[in-house]
């Protein structure tokens, strides 16, 4: 029963001539306070020119107890709720019985286009692409358990200079077998030489390059199969990655995908009035919006990244036609986004388009970067962490249980729980003995505790005493204190799944579950399970099995995997 209706209509019913709609019920501060609190009466009494104490008496006096043990009048005009004991039981187990672990599906028949990783073609995905990675990836899980038809797409760096130099440095700069089996890593190799030649003061070896990128922006057959076999060979690489970490994507659209489109949007932007001449080059102009200049075409003839996204946006509304468009991007592009999304709002798109930004990483104290010498590869991070998670779980592994799976899965999670227990618009600092730790804020002690839970289920099953993981609203009986800030707490979860999508922070997921394991902890170490007596012993086998489920299905929203023994 939605407690915010039952005050609400309280609120209706002893002044009915006013709106009440953004009256909510929200879980008290502090026990003390009883179990759920409204802080509305202060709001609206003032509004009213009422003493706000006497505004809430009149609100109480309306009030349906059935679902309440206890409603008081607090401070300057709070109401502290407390909720019976029936009213837990019953909403207990509708939540156990709910589909979808109670994660209300209100994305049902509306779209959402998630731009996430991104990566550029050729060259090795290093230890800075994990943010939008793994940040974009827990947001399409999240709007995807809320029912949204979510298209993953992998907007590729897939197109221009770079390839001029790449194509060159293939030819003169690796070895017959180096071409023959070429592989990122060999292209990164080319890249680096090349572009170190074409700096060179005769200027040679750079307008060869050029030579050769005009070749393939032209159309030629030989230039065109190279490239394409650069991209495949990049993408292999990626979807190698990608497998480790749990990621996969609907759709592969680079740069390249909207090349031939970018000649007919500077067009479009032409007829309606936004591009103007200025140096040589095509721009949009923000002077109402103080939001500088926007070039959408170079002086050279050549587009750029504000070109290729309006034509993207484009692209996606004709193909998809989504509700809205999300990118996950770093920080550092925010201006650009913001022109972008102004450029789009003149030329009348409706769809709804959110930067989420995020901050840079730092490694161990120390900014990534290529001169300090820890622009680490992602396969070798990922390596790293399973070498350490198998480290602590070797003397520990249960019998049965593969090790080097288990220490994957301990690894990966680390890697990424470390990222998404932050708010994503922070700048991070990755330690290992944080990332890996097994107790406080971290990965591998959420994964801890869920197999603990399953092993006590487990052992329940075991036994010879009958219980029911699913009882009736009558079989649940939360009678302790620890116990209680259990229960209320799980029937906060789809409220959590909301929030987190409506900020597009998985943190205010991962900061939920952590509290959850933090309760139950705290519930197993107060309150006798399996030496209960019946029907205490099946009640809270019941909570047991709901924190495990509602921890299991948070911690899969976050792509971390949940082994069932540790």
């Amino acid at each position: 029963m939605d407690l915010t209706a039952i005050v609400k209509s309280a609120f209706e019913k002893a002044f009915p001539e006013e709106d009440f709609t953004s009256v909510r019920v929200v879980p008290a501060t502090d026990p003390k306070f009883g179990d759920y609190q409204c802080n509305d009466a202060l709001k609206f009494a003032k509004k009213m020119r009422m003493n706000p104490r006497e505004f809430a008496a009149k609100v109480v006096e309306n009030l349906d107890r059935t679902s309440f043990e206890k409603v008081e009048v607090a401070g300057p005009g709070f109401l502290n709720l407390t909720v019976s004991a029936d009213w837990l039981a019953s909403e207990l187990a509708s939540f156990a019985k709910a589909s979808h672990c109670g994660i209300p599906q209100s994305g049902s028949g509306r779209k959402v286009v998630i731009d996430y990783s991104s990566p550029n073609a050729a060259k090795q995905m290093h230890i800075g692409h994990i943010r939008s990675t793994v940040i974009g990836n827990a947001i399409d899980r999240i709007f995807r358990a809320l029912g949204y038809d979510v298209v993953a797409d992998n907007h590729l760096g897939d197109w221009g200079t770079q390839f001029g130099i790449l194509i060159k440095g293939y030819r003169e700069c690796l070895t017959d077998d180096e071409r023959a089996n070429l592989t990122v890593a060999n292209l990164e190799k080319c890249y680096v030489l090349s572009a170190a030649k074409a700096k060179e003061e005769d200027g040679v070896w750079k307008d060869a390059c050029k030579a050769e990128l005009v070749k393939l922006q032209q159309g030629d057959a030989e230039n065109l199969a190279l490239w394409k076999r650069f991209i495949d060979i990049s993408i292999a690489e990626f979807d190698r990655m990608y497998a480790k970490l749990g990621v996969k994507f609907d759709t592969y659209r680079g740069e390249s995908y909207y090349n031939s489109m970018m000649p007919a949007v500077v067009e479009r932007l032409e007829k309606a009035g936004l591009a103007e001449e200025s140096e040589g080059a095509l721009v949009v102009k923000f002077e109402d919006e103080r939001l500088g200049v926007a070039i959408v075409r170079k002086s050279d003839g050549g587009f750029n990244y504000t070109t290729s996204d309006l034509a993207c946006v484009e692209s996606r509304v004709k193909d998809y036609d989504p509700e809205r468009i999300i990118y996950v991007t770093d920080d550092r592009q925010q201006l650009h986004f913001r022109q972008f999304f102004a450029i789009c709002a003149k030329l009348g798109y409706t769809t709804r388009l959110v930067h989420v930004p995020f901050g840079l990483m730092s490694y161990q104290g120390k900014a990534i970067s290529t001169r300090e010498g820890n622009l680490i590869k992602l396969d070798d991070l990922l390596a790293e962490a399973v070498r350490r998670a198998k480290a602590i779980v070797a003397d520990r592994v249960p019998e049965g249980v593969d090790v080097d799976e288990l220490a994957e899965a301990i690894g990966y999670g680390a890697v990424k729980y470390a990222d998404l227990s932050h708010d994503p618009a922070t700048a991070i600092d990755f330690n290992w003995d944080k990332a890996l730790a097994l107790e406080g804020n971290s990965g591998p002690y959420l994964q801890y505790a869920y197999a603990r839970v399953q092993s006590l289920l487990a052992k329940a099953d075991e036994c010879p005493e009958a219980h029911d993981r699913r009882p009736t609203a009558g079989g649940f009986k939360v009678t302790e204190a620890a116990e209680k800030r259990l229960a209320l707490h799980l029937l906060e979860f789809p409220g959590a799944v909301v929030r987190a999508a409506e900020a597009y922070k998985p943190s205010v997921l991962a900061d939920y579950l952590f509290q959850t394991a933090q309760l139950y902890s705290t519930f197993y170490q107060t309150s006798p399970i399996l030496k209960s007596e019946e029907p205490v012993r099946s009640a809270r086998l019941a909570l047991c099995a709901l924190f495990g489920e509602v921890l299991g299905t948070g911690l899969h929203l976050l792509g971390i995997r949940t082994p069932n023994r540790i």
